[in-house]
């Protein structure tokens, strides 16, 4: 429905004022209801009115986003979707190749929002409030290794640089397939704050074997490799082999890191 350009009355334009003051770049029922002193029904009842008027953008129930005035269209209203991941996502935290972008990891621009969530989804991605969201379920004892971020008013959890890497290499999809990957572990290398002894340490709080062969055959292919931290790789070796990316074919095993790689991978460094 369009807008309501008159907005029917001062008081009108007074109470949804002070609702958005009180809630920032999300409205809720709740923060209506306090804004107004009003109770929850009463508060959702307007929410409605203001949604039919075009002032608002109905995400899903309960949660809403104010349409600016100068919005062309009512199918994109967000302008930082990540605004959303706290009352919609947490305990969980922004991760993959959108913490990659955000410590300049990468300069690839993904369309999709990489989410990490401990809260049940019904499927790998979704669109809310014409924003593309891309999701990895995790358990809550694995929720560590975050900053705190202000987006506005809104604080939103992204895994820290050591953190990301960890999760790239645990999840290649949610880095855009290995071979961006080692991009950004590559682009991680050269930071004056990266510390590959936080990565394995946080690899060894998650406890998944395949960290280890992964980056244990990217840094032996790059020119930056510390024999430390690959003698760090060697010793937590686990028994049987991991492919170096699942989603790709990988007819050829690396012995030495129990790594099964694509062939178009072995053209740099040692292998056998």
């Amino acid at each position: 429905m369009l807008r309501d350009t008159g907005f029917r009355s001062a008081r009108g334009r007074d109470r949804l004022a002070a609702v958005l003051r009180e809630a920032g770049d999300l409205v809720t029922v709740e923060d209506t209801a306090r804004a107004l002193r009003t109770d929850r029904r009463r508060a959702a009842k307007l929410l409605a009115r203001w949604t039919e008027q075009g002032w608002l953008k109905r995400l899903r129930r309960g949660l809403y986003v104010p349409i600016p005035v100068e919005a062309l269209s009512l199918d994109r209203t967000l302008e930082d979707p990540w605004v959303l991941v706290p009352e919609l996502f947490e305990p969980g935290y922004v991760g993959g190749w959108s913490a990659a972008e955000h410590w300049g990891l990468t300069e690839q621009i993904f369309r999709d929002v990489c989410i990490f969530t401990t809260r049940p989804v019904r499927s790998k991605r979704d669109e809310i409030g014409g924003v593309s969201f891309a999701f990895f379920r995790i358990g809550s004892e694995v929720v560590f290794g975050t900053r705190a971020v202000w987006r506005g008013k809104v604080r939103v959890q992204v895994s820290d640089p050591h953190r990301t890497l960890v999760d790239l290499l645990v999840r290649p999809s949610a880095g855009g397939g290995i071979r961006h990957v080692a991009s950004c572990l590559e682009s991680y290398l050269g930071e004056d704050d990266a510390d590959l002894g936080q990565v394995i340490a946080y690899a060894d709080k998650l406890g998944v074997g395949s960290v280890f062969k992964r980056l244990g055959f990217l840094l032996e292919r790059s020119d930056r490799a510390d024999p430390v931290i690959l003698q760090e790789c060697r010793d937590r070796l686990t028994a049987g082999n991991a492919k170096l990316d699942p989603a790709l074919a990988s007819p050829r095993l690396i012995s030495r890191w129990r790594l099964r790689v694509p062939a178009r991978l072995l053209h740099r460094g040692p292998a056998r």
